[in-house]
């Protein structure tokens, strides 16, 4: 058995007391570590480097991916194609610990790893895997893709976390205060925890949730019937599971289960909390939703040249630096494309999970006024995009290579792939404009604008998720009016390129090109407004005093 010093190779501040284990289907600490597909993974990631900055009483349980999520490449032609390869880790520890997990009514073994906390200066973090030889080739398909498509193995991947993460605590000797569920993957160790203490109630004293997505169909729901028979209720029948959380109907909603399980639960963001409480409000027995706005760790992202300069205001260094920066982003953009960036052009970049309400395209829905953007000569513009599709979404799929097409003739277009933390972490600090425009109410958080104002980059935002927090239009950023309630989905997107458009061409590149000292006083006010209310620290220190402490 693992001793508390081996795993957390230090002792915990007192302050945190309380013992917290943090589930999470992903986590993105570092980008050797290929265990995350996008924002969930990034805000797992920050949130396990404050607490080691802390030293707080947290520890992680996640999955290891044998092909992480998926490789981002290019077909012959240049468009995206998905690959697959196997990934290996020196640095994980094999903690020699394999445990049965039953999946199907069938025991299945699994394999614990430890992300040592000094690897990558993390909280630590077990990995559990189904890839040995002690497993047949079904039992190893478990883990070996980040949300698979099969809905069986999708459900499979949530008992090993879930029902394989808790017997891991108890095997190690460890009982936490707190299993957290990070997004309702890890929802079946609710029913791990009630075949041990008996109790709804006790379960409820143990447990916290924390909710992602405002889109329904990002919450995950499935028949009774398929998840019984998958084991996924642990030792209770269907009948027991509806009459123990006052549920009916065919299908079993993750998000809703865990609001009835958790003492205590949060949106992860003002906004999206007030959406959240719409949303599940009118279901009997569900816990509290308080809003814990996402974060990000600066230590993590940070340019520290730049940081520097701008803590003691040397505009000449920030001119400076921004432009090596640009020069570092623009080398890949002539690797993947074969054009030539100017880092005196202002340079905006979309970049962020590939989806269809963040609308990638928005500002190309007006072709004609898209061309004349580009064709400007006295205040010109590059623009580039990145961001990964859901490998089986052929629909966001095709409009990112819908994007690579349209974007091929222009010399100052460009797509890049590969979109991880490195890219995501190049983009930032070599754009001058971040751009953000979702169908508003659809952004839960939306955390790529914090670290992108970390790093000179100025958010051009829809108010939507995290934005409102923080955004003074043409004092810390630029907002996108959005078009009124009312209106069809068709029409607002009309609308909202027709605002963008208009404050890029009457604002935005005016501000640049003419009253660069009024950039750079924007600039520098985004980066000490983003610190310390969406630095990751905060949101350490807020799940204690707010979720942890308070669900002892």
């Amino acid at each position: 058995m693992m001793t508390k010093p081996e795993i957390f190779g230090f002792s915990p501040d007192e302050k945190y007391a309380t013992s917290v284990a943090y589930f999470s289907m992903e986590f993105a600490v570092d980008q050797a570590l290929k265990t995350y597909s996008g924002g969930l993974g990034f805000l797992a990631g920050s949130h396990m480097r404050s607490a080691y900055e802390f030293k707080q009483n947290l520890l992680g349980i996640g999955i290891l991916w044998k092909y992480g999520y998926y490789d981002q490449t290019r077909d012959s032609e240049g468009l995206m194609k998905t690959t697959f390869i196997k990934k290996e880790y020196t640095f994980l520890k094999d903690t020699g610990i394999i445990f049965t997990v039953r999946v199907h009514d069938a025991p299945v073994q699994v394999k614990a790893y430890l992300l040592h906390p000094e690897t990558f200066g993390t909280a630590p973090l077990f990995l559990l895997s189904t890839d040995i030889k002690e497993n047949d080739e079904l039992s190893r398909s478990i883990t070996h893709y980040l949300y698979d498509p099969n809905e069986a193995s999708r459900i499979a991947q949530t008992i090993v976390l879930g029902i394989g993460g808790a017997s891991l605590l108890d095997i190690l000797g460890l009982a936490p205060d707190v299993y957290h569920m990070n997004e309702g993957h890890a929802l079946s160790l609710n029913f791990y925890l009630y075949a041990k203490y008996k109790s709804l109630e006790e379960v409820r004293k143990r447990v916290v949730f924390t909710t992602h997505t405002p889109e329904m169909a990002g919450n995950e729901s499935h028949k009774y019937s398929l998840l019984k028979e998958m084991s996924f209720f642990y030792h209770l029948q269907e009948h027991e599971v509806k009459s123990l959380l006052g549920l009916a109907g065919d299908q079993f909603n993750y998000t809703l289960a865990a609001l009835k399980f958790s003492g205590k639960a949060n949106g992860v963001s003002r906004l999206h909390g007030k959406v959240a409480q719409q949303m599940w409000g009118g279901n009997p027995g569900i816990c509290d939703i308080i809003p814990i706005t996402n974060a990000q760790n600066k230590n993590y992202w940070k340019d520290a040249p730049l940081d520097n300069a701008i803590a003691v205001g040397d505009d000449q260094a920030i001119i400076r630096r921004k432009k090596e920066m640009k020069r570092e982003l623009f080398k890949v953009v002539a690797d993947q494309c074969g054009k030539l960036f100017d880092e005196n052009i202002l340079t905006i970049v979309w970049a962020r999970r590939f989806t269809g309400y963040k609308r990638a395209d928005l500002l190309m829905a007006d072709w004609a006024r898209f061309i004349s953007l580009l064709n400007q000569t006295n205040r010109p513009v590059q623009l580039i995009w990145a961001g990964k599709p859901y490998p089986r979404d052929e629909q966001s799929i095709g409009l990112f290579n819908q994007i690579i097409t349209s974007a091929q003739p222009f010399a100052r277009c460009a797509v890049l792939t590969g979109y991880e933390l490195q890219l995501s972490a190049l983009l930032k600090k070599g754009s001058d404009v971040w751009l953000n425009n979702p169908r508003l109410y659809h952004e839960a958080s939306g955390t790529s604008g914090m670290t992108a104002a970390m790093n000179g980059s100025i958010n051009l935002s829809m108010p939507d998720g995290w934005v409102p927090e923080f955004a003074r239009d043409k004092d810390n950023c630029f907002l996108i009016q959005p078009a009124p309630d009312t209106l069809s989905e068709v029409e607002k997107d009309v609308h909202e390129n027709r605002n963008l458009m208009d404050t890029l061409e009457n604002v935005v590149l005016p501000m640049y090109y003419d009253h660069p000292e009024q950039w750079l006083a924007i600039l520098k006010k985004a980066a000490t407004d983003i610190v310390p209310n969406f630095e990751s620290g905060r949101l350490a220190n807020e799940y204690y005093t707010k979720m942890y402490n308070g669900n002892k």
